[in-house]
């Protein structure tokens, strides 16, 4: 297809003619002017030797649009209306509507540069390849089927109309979407200024894999809940010094105690506890999750249940047939 110059521009920015399907804001970027190597390109009026052929083409094609596309049959029994491409539907959007659009921005382009440069991300002359090249598509699957026609039942249904509807629209086809690469056509689209692409346009960003979400830790639970759990010392104690005849009578100490003992060996540490399991009662009822989230069972006002593990801002609870969530919600929880 053919293009109005782009080179890639930021990913980051846009230009005022990233909004919207059909721009009309000028971009100081994009009114670069023409390269200085580039030689002069003259025409025909304020229009180029290629757009006056494509103005031509689409002329004749948009008079012959309103001709019938139908003939008159010679079997009585079939009665075809007399009708152009106008008439039928919306078959006129696609085969004349389309183009008629192209051929009026690359008219409006010349009085109005700073105009419409734009129809979504497509430049005017990719959007006129584009229409003439869908249209050429329909009139041709229209030729096909009245061939096919002819060739099963011999009857002849289309019209003339058809035929030179297709060629002017593959002429068309030949001044925008081959332009580029036939002279003297190609000089339309040499020496133009450089500008930033439509965002659409430009090169898609890579993609990056997803990374595995990590699975949950199990955790290990105490065997039975009504385990006590057991205090172990971690200090040791000295004998008292001296024999107990030197205690009694030993009156340097600072103790009131008749008694002195000796340094501790080592610091006391704090014994390592486990958590006891009680009852807890909810004031409303609650779901008890996994460790994914999903309700495993629910308690409520209407019966007690057992904790086994208190963690802070969790209940860890345990149900009569042997199932374990958390309770997240712990506000207002009376402990038994």
């Amino acid at each position: 297809m053919s293009d109005e110059h782009f080179t890639p521009g930021s990913a980051n920015g846009s230009t005022a003619s990233d909004v919207g399907d059909v721009s009309t804001a000028a971009d100081p970027s994009t009114t670069s002017s023409v390269a200085e190597e580039a030689p002069a390109q003259y025409g025909v009026g304020p229009f180029t030797i290629r757009e006056v052929s494509l103005l031509g083409v689409w002329l004749v094609a948009f008079i012959v649009s309103f001709f019938s596309v139908w003939v008159e049959s010679p079997v009585s029994a079939v009665v075809l209306p007399y009708g152009s491409v106008w008439a039928s539907g919306i078959d006129w959007v696609l085969t004349i509507g389309v183009p008629t659009v192209a051929v009026f921005l690359i008219v409006l382009r010349r009085f109005s540069p700073d105009g419409i440069r734009r129809v979504g991300s497509l430049a005017v002359d990719q959007f006129a390849s584009v229409a003439f090249s869908v249209s050429a598509v329909v009139w041709l699957g229209l030729l096909w089927t009245n061939l096919a026609r002819a060739i099963q039942t011999g009857l002849w249904l289309s019209s003339w109309v058809v035929w030179v509807e297709f060629f002017l629209m593959v002429a068309g086809v030949f001044l925008t979407v081959l332009a580029p690469f036939i002279q003297p056509f190609d000089e339309d689209f040499r020496g133009r200024p450089d500008v930033s692409s439509h965002r659409n346009a430009r090169p898609v960003r890579p993609v990056t894999p997803r990374p595995a979400a990590e699975a949950p830790t199990a955790t290990a639970y105490a065997p039975s809940p009504y385990a006590p759990a057991e205090e172990t010392p971690t200090a040791t104690y000295g004998e008292p010094a001296g024999s107990d005849e030197s205690i009694a009578h030993d009156t340097t100490s600072d103790d009131t105690s008749p008694f002195s003992f000796a340094t501790l060996e080592e610091p006391v540490e704090a014994a390592p506890t486990t958590s006891q399991a009680f009852w807890a009662l909810s004031p409303v009822e609650r779901d008890v999750v996994d460790e994914n989230g999903l309700p495993v069972f629910s308690v409520g006002p209407t019966a007690w249940a057992l904790v086994i593990e208190d963690r802070g801002d969790s209940f860890v609870v345990r149900h009569e047939d042997g199932r374990v969530g958390y309770l997240t919600d712990i506000s207002g929880v009376t402990r038994g």
